[in-house]
């Protein structure tokens, strides 16, 4: 079996993450706690190195969508501090795409409007955006053909499937080139096949991009296929119950998938979930 590092402890360093990677995301005992109520997140520490692919798991409600809110800055932690790009986490931050479990295309654009959106109204894209428009179609095309899109620019939302409206979801969370690529359940709606499909999809992406990326996932087999590493969550109040290192080289496969050391780091992963 690959280390297992327990993290649940206080951080000794913020400059690197465990491999010895420059930080881009660094959590020292951060806290969530949503109004006067529910305490999503407890003492969280976590470092992720830039271009790191970390999945993070454990069981409904433990938090992990949380957990992207506080790295975006969507919510800022009630106790302990965030810093992305070595700077204090203090509102909405500008260098992340993001895509979710639903696509969230808009219906009356087409395939190519939808992708080109972040382009319109994220700088420093948008003040030139007309001038530069034929550029950056250009750009979204050629996204579009990385996924297997080619030829559906003109398509609405409507006259494509699930997997075809979270492949356009994926470009248009990597149009601008973002640093940080934040990722809740994104294949989670769709059936096995297409799902497995679409890690390829999003590994071929990742290799090209290299991106940072935080995918929240319930599928273990997904983190274990996609992540350089995986955090296993706590139920909640969400607490890191263990880091795990992914072995496997890149590119992976699907026969990969059924290799006994595949099938036994999922089944660790598992029972830490099930006895945290």
């Amino acid at each position: 079996m690959p280390d297992v590092m327990l993290v649940n402890k206080p951080a000794t360093t913020l400059t690197a993450n465990g491999d010895g990677m420059p930080a881009l995301v660094e959590l020292q005992a951060a806290t969530l706690k949503y109004g006067q109520g529910t305490l999503a997140l407890s003492e969280t520490d976590m470092r992720i190195g830039d271009g790191e692919f970390v999945a993070v798991v454990g069981p409904s409600g433990c938090g992990k969508s949380s957990l992207l809110k506080l790295v975006s800055g969507l919510h800022l932690p009630r106790t302990g501090n965030v810093r992305v790009q070595g700077q204090d986490v203090k509102g909405p931050i500008g260098i992340c795409g993001m895509a979710f479990q639903n696509s969230n295309l808009l219906p009356w654009r087409t395939t190519l409007e939808n992708v080109l959106l972040p382009l319109e109204i994220v700088e420093p894209y948008a003040s030139t955006f007309r001038r530069n428009k034929l550029d950056y179609e250009a750009r979204a095309k050629k996204l579009l053909k990385a996924v297997g899109l080619e030829g559906f620019d003109e398509k609405y939302p409507w006259e494509l499937s699930g997997g075809m409206q979270q492949r356009t979801s994926l470009c248009r969370a990597l149009i601008h080139n973002p640093r940080m690529l934040l990722l809740d359940e994104p294949f989670g709606a769709l059936d096995a096949f297409t799902r497995e499909d679409l890690w390829g999809v999003l590994q071929t992406l990742y290799l090209d991009q290299k991106p940072t990326v935080i995918l929240v996932t319930h599928d273990l087999r997904e983190a274990v296929y996609l992540a350089d590493t995986i955090y296993v969550f706590s139920p909640r109040p969400g607490r890191i119950v263990s880091r795990t290192d992914v072995p496997f080289e890149r590119p992976r496969s699907l026969p990969m998938t059924y290799q006994p050391d595949f099938v036994e780091m999922v089944q660790h992963l598992r029972d830490s979930i099930t006895h945290s």
